[in-house]
């Protein structure tokens, strides 16, 4: 699977070939598309697993399809 296969903007999609990243880690294979469907997601996955791009890539996919004013994206994270 690739990161292409998501329906990420073309823009996000040459971000992530330049960070080099190849092919989405288990946890953004899970996380992604219902993410990409404004579906709300938890995850718990290990330090370095790909948690962040797991929801964060969606996110800004989203922001970036439907321009608008004011708050559009909520993202809570325990410290």
């Amino acid at each position: 699977m690739s990161f292409s296969t998501f329906g990420f903007n073309a823009d996000i999609l040459r971000g992530i070939k330049d960070l080099a990243y190849t092919r989405p880690t288990p946890v953004q294979i899970s996380a992604i598309p219902p993410a990409m469907l404004g579906r709300d997601v938890l995850a718990c996955a290990a330090t370095g697993s790909g948690k962040t791009a797991a929801f964060l890539l969606p996110t800004i996919h989203r922001l970036m399809s439907k321009p608008g004013r004011g708050p559009r994206a909520l993202v809570l994270t325990p410290t």
